[in-house]
Parts: C-alpha cells; sequence; structure tokens
C-alpha cells in the first residue's frame, strides 16, 4: 500500500506549500473514487491547465508525479462558517436580500487555509445568521490566489436567511424612544416568520402592481420563482416546520416554488414526511459531543442516515471546524457510523453539496472537464485512522494534511 505522498522533489510539510504550477500533473491512486459508487482501481488521473483531461484504471505508478492510497474529489463544505463577526452582515435592516458577501470576503483570514488544511476545497460563504434574510451567498475555491476573480466559482448563488431564535437576538420592542437600530421588530419567533412572509409578500405585490423598483425586490422575486434556492438556518423542529410551510404558503398563493434548503437542520430526522413532501434538502452541522446543538435542537449520530434512508437530499458540513473530532472528512465518519453508507457519505460531502449550490459542472467529481480539485488519503476515506496526505487544487498541488493549525 502507497501511504505517503510524493511529489516531484518535495516531502511532507505542516503548511500547504503550493508547488509551481506546471502544465501538466500527472496522480497515480491505488483507488480513485471518482464519484459516489465508482471506483477506479490503480487509477492514473491526468491534469492539463487546472482541468481534469483523462482518468483511466489499470495503470503504473511510475509514471506518476503525484501518488497516495486513495483519491476522492475536493470536498465541498456548503454551511462553511466564514467569520463568526458580525461586521459580515448588515443590521440596520432585519431584511437586506440585496446584500452581497462576495465583495466584503477577507480571503487573507486563517479559516481558508485550515478548509483546505482538511481537504474542502470549494465552500459556500455567507453573512452570520442574525437577519431574517441576509443577502446573496456565494461559491468559493479555498486556496489559490487571494483575489474574488481568482477564488469565485459562482456569484448570488443562494438567498441565505435564517429562522429561530438568532435573527431576534437583540432586538426589542420600540414602545419608548430609540436609542439604536434594535429597537425593531422581530423580537420573536412568530415575529421572524413574520418578517419572512413580509418581504416576500411585499417583492411579489410591487412586482404586479409595477411599483418602482427597490433593492432585494429582484432577489426575492427569484427565490419564489425557483431561480435561486433559499437556504434557511431552521436547527429545531419548529424553525423547520416554519421555513417548509412558508415555502408551501407562497406555492399556493401562485407565488412561485421554491427551492428550499434547510441549513443546520439538526432536528431534520423529527419531520422527514414534510421534508420529502416539499422536496427541500437538509445540509446537517456538526455532531454535538453531548447531542444538542444551538436552539437546543437534538441530534444523534444517525442523524444522517434517517435522512438518507428517508430519500431526503443531505449534505454534511463541519461550520468551519478545525482540529482533531471537528474536520468535514471527519463528520462523514461519524455519519458513517450512525448507519450511513460509504457511498452515501461522499456524496453528502461532494456531489450533493456541488449540485444544490449549482456548481456540479465544476466540482464534486473526478471527470473529464471538471477543476482538477483532488483529495489524496493515506487510507480508505472516511475512517478513523485516515486522513488527508495531500490536496490539488485547480490543478496545483499542496502538500501536507494538518488539520489542528
Amino acid at each position: 500500500m502507497i501511504a505517503t505522498l510524493s511529489l516531484f522533489a518535495l516531502s511532507l510539510s505542516p503548511v500547504p506549500h503550493p508547488a509551481p504550477r506546471a502544465d501538466k500533473l500527472v496522480v497515480y491512486a491505488e483507488r480513485a473514487y471518482t464519484a459516489p459508487g465508482v471506483v477506479v482501481t490503480d487509477a492514473l488521473i491526468t491534469i492539463q491547465d487546472g482541468k481534469i483531461t483523462h482518468v483511466r484504471g489499470g495503470a503504473r505508478a511510475s509514471s506518476a508525479d503525484l501518488r497516495a492510497t486513495c483519491v476522492t474529489a475536493g470536498l465541498v463544505d456548503m454551511g462553511f462558517r466564514y467569520s463568526s463577526n458580525q461586521n459580515t452582515v448588515e443590521q440596520s435592516s432585519e431584511v437586506t436580500a440585496a446584500a452581497r458577501i462576495a465583495p466584503a470576503l477577507d480571503l487573507h483570514a486563517r479559516g481558508w487555509e485550515r478548509a483546505l488544511r482538511q481537504g474542502i476545497t470549494t465552500v459556500a460563504a455567507f453573512p452570520v445568521d442574525r437577519n431574517v434574510v441576509g443577502g446573496m451567498g456565494a461559491v468559493l475555491k479555498t486556496g489559490g490566489e487571494p483575489t474574488l476573480e481568482a477564488r469565485l466559482v459562482r456569484a448570488d448563488a443562494f438567498l441565505r436567511g435564517s429562522m429561530g431564535s438568532s435573527p431576534s437576538s437583540g432586538n426589542r420592542p420600540s414602545g419608548t424612544r430609540p436609542t439604536n437600530f434594535y429597537a425593531r421588530r422581530p423580537t420573536t419567533r412568530m415575529g421572524v416568520e413574520w418578517e419572512w412572509r413580509k418581504a416576500f409578500y411585499d417583492a411579489w405585490q410591487e412586482e404586479s402592481r409595477g411599483d418602482a423598483d427597490r433593492p432585494g425586490r429582484a432577489e426575492l422575486l427569484r427565490a419564489l420563482s425557483g431561480e435561486t434556492p433559499v437556504f434557511i438556518q431552521a436547527w429545531a423542529t419548529q424553525d423547520i416546520r416554519t421555513a417548509v410551510f412558508l415555502a408551501e404558503e407562497m406555492a399556493a398563493e401562485g407565488m412561485g416554488t421554491m427551492r428550499l434548503i434547510i441549513g443546520s437542520g439538526a432536528e431534520a430526522w423529527r419531520e422527514p414526511d414534510l421534508l420529502v413532501r416539499s422536496k427541500a434538502a437538509v445540509c446537517l452541522p456538526p455532531l454535538p459531543a453531548a447531542g444538542r446543538t444551538t436552539e437546543n435542537a437534538f441530534m444523534s449520530m444517525d442523524t444522517a442516515a434517517k435522512l438518507y434512508e428517508a430519500g431526503i437530499p443531505v449534505a454534511l458540513s463541519a461550520h468551519s471546524g478545525y482540529g482533531s473530532g471537528n474536520t468535514l472528512a471527519e463528520q462523514a465518519v461519524y455519519a458513517r457510523r450512525g448507519g450511513l453508507p460509504f457511498d452515501a457519505a461522499l456524496t453528502a460531502v461532494t456531489t450533493m453539496p456541488a449540485r444544490l449550490l449549482g456548481v456540479s459542472d465544476r466540482v464534486g467529481t473526478i471527470d473529464l472537464g471538471q477543476d482538477a480539485d483532488l483529495v489524496l488519503w493515506n487510507g480508505t476515506p472516511f475512517e478513523f485512522t485516515t486522513r488527508p496526505v495531500g490536496v490539488v487544487l485547480d490543478g496545483t498541488p499542496l502538500v501536507g494534511g494538518e488539520t489542528d493549525r
């Protein structure tokens, strides 16, 4: 078994250092998981100008520049917490559909490198969930030149918002003289739902009347029509129900069929029939050590398996966790221990988030024409004894797979 990584004359390093960009790179793996359910043995993957140009089995390792025991596509985390800083969200209003995270990103932040170390090559970035409707999220690569032009995969990939107590946290009733803009609605879960409904109804009615355009209307209408997915954070059962009922109400009123993604859906396992009926997808949060998450929601190790068995599209997320026990690959390990099949676990961290984010034409699989994003493993992925030993991002090899830094 080949358990070490060899890259030209470079050796393993505690920090991922990009090698000089080569016009052509050849990667060998004893097993390449090119897509869920598809395994190529003795695989030789040829990369040209950042794209995969050839994949074949039955090859010899001697002709490769880079070798590993197993290779998968780069991992995709659609629940990536870019920052916990409230400056990432425009707080002067609770509904800021026109806001965009992409121009505000700090591409020098340490979180990008930490994600890349653990094999995450593509993420969804969005504001901190303190607004009811936070704005438009983006899909980016976690490494490469620290410019938006170089890293952006898709702008305006989804409309991000939140249900539950988080959006109303810090607000207070405005019955007295206000001293700041937090003297406003909502102050309860009911108020959060009201803000969602009002935002959609206002946009729809203004468009029907032909009123003058205002910021956020176009984004809300695209979400209503299903053109843009609506990615709503909803940890607990009551908030998941509220999000689904909101989408169903909009459809019943003839306003459009929303494509709903439940983010951080820890208690999604309680409502499988509702989620199947609404065709909603779920992005799970990291498995909590004590079983309880934010909003006091309960999530067990078999949550992903239960959703998978019910036919609900499910993705896994590390929420920007790093260090032993907190990486995205380890979330797949826990899900497998809870009963999720290997192929479903691989789907949940590659092809499913790529499809939900609308970027499956570029990432999520090892196929001709796809971006050359690869994770090299020292054994079978998603085992407790296995870790990434290297990453290839857009055809550029990096060495070192430490996750604790």
